[in-house]
């Protein structure tokens, strides 16, 4: 990533700050920054981007060329190394955001540039109000490295539990929201499970967990939510039957069933995921440009909507005030209703919502790992 200056009078871009941590080595390429190799020492980088008026929101538009114009084309305007951990929660001060926290982590297949570039694209279009932190992983970027992005997620699980605890021993953070992508669910999920078993429980500053497209073996993401303690975040998964990566994930681990492939209104997801707490948004129907649909909470505007200003804020999505599309069809306590409407929505097709009457974890004891075991029958295929 080349930085380029915006010009002083240049009124067609919008700028997004962003504070970045990696356990990626530097490239030693300006034009880089990063690659996808493990550094022994994770790193912090202050990052600026500028993002161009004219553009369809879910989209990130890629320079065609360097210089990129600001005009026309993401860009990144500032880049600046952060060396302590003191310079780290000064620049929060800074760009305080009601002391609300979201922290991003990517998915497989992902350069450095790709997550600087989506979590700025989901913070503009999702209207959000919190302050932007991207973790980002090593990953060679390439459909042939699953397993060492698999690995390196697991590299990266320690480096990501101590930044949410320096994140949340910060006086000015009141609540921390972490957003993450397919692979980058696993790494989330080992993270705070870490967490859970130093401590008992899940920093209490964390208080919402959002899932998008999980690449995680169902029973052991079911390990993983009991062993993170009590009490635990708010948690919501989005998932997609028509999900392409990950039936090519379920494949190469050997048909095991994807948690982001569910069908969460079918038994025995249903009744589990509301006994766990857990709610579940249906985006099978919902449709984008991508073509893999494995980033439909990103690329949908009206689900990066829902991300900012309605997860992010606490807030149910079963009221009168829900607004993702018309006919949304909503499962509370096991009784179905439509709900809510948004006037000229681009939304295709319903959404399905499952979600729990309330964030109350399972009780103590409760058999977790069984209450969300997945049937032998994976419910993805390759197509």
């Amino acid at each position: 990533m080349q930085p380029v200056p915006l010009a002083p009078s240049a009124k067609s871009a919008i700028q997004i700050d962003m504070l970045v941590a990696t356990t990626r080595q530097p490239s030693g390429d300006s034009a880089t920054l990063f690659n996808g190799e493990r550094s022994p020492k994770p790193s912090m980088t202050d990052v600026a981007v500028s993002i161009p008026l004219r553009r369809e929101p879910g989209t990130v538009q890629w320079p065609k060329r360097l210089p990129a114009d600001p005009a026309t084309d993401f860009t990144v305007t500032r880049v600046k190394q952060i060396d302590t951990v003191a310079d780290g929660r000064a620049w929060f001060r800074q760009h305080l955001e009601g002391g609300h926290a979201l922290v991003f982590v990517h998915g497989f297949n992902n350069r450095y540039e790709d997550s600087v570039f989506r979590l700025a694209q989901i913070v503009h279009d999702s209207g959000m109000q919190a302050t932007p932190i991207l973790f980002t992983w090593p990953s060679r970027a390439e459909l042939t490295g699953y397993e060492y992005d698999k690995e390196s997620t697991n590299y990266s699980r320690t480096a990501l539990e101590q930044s949410l605890r320096v994140l949340a021993a910060d006086p000015a953070v009141k609540d921390i929201t972490i957003l993450a992508h397919s692979m980058g669910t696993w790494l989330a999920m080992e993270s705070l499970r870490q967490m859970g078993i130093r401590d008992g429980h899940v920093n209490s500053k964390i208080d919402n967990v959002i899932l998008a497209s999980p690449d995680i073996d169902i029973q052991v993401f079911a390990k993983q939510f009991a062993e993170m303690g009590d009490p635990k975040p708010k948690f919501t998964i989005f998932v997609s039957q028509d999900d392409r990566a990950l039936a090519a994930s379920s494949f190469i681990t050997g048909n095991v069933s994807r948690l982001g492939a569910i069908d969460p209104s079918a038994e025995p997801y249903r009744s589990r995921l509301e006994k766990a707490g857990i709610t579940a948004v249906d985006l099978t129907k919902v449709k984008t440009e991508d073509s893999l649909h494995h980033g439909k909470f990103a690329e949908s505007p009206q689900i990066v909507q829902l991300i900012g200003q309605r997860l992010m804020t606490g807030q149910t999505l079963t009221d009168s005030n829900v607004s993702l599309g018309q006919g949304i069809t909503a499962v509370v306590g096991g009784t179905a209703r439509t709900v809510g409407s948004f006037a000229g929505a681009a939304v295709t097709a319903p959404l399905l919502i499952v979600q729990p009457p309330s964030r109350n974890a399972l009780p103590a004891g409760s058999d977790v790992e069984a209450d969300l075991k997945a049937t032998h029958q994976s419910p993805l295929s390759a197509k």
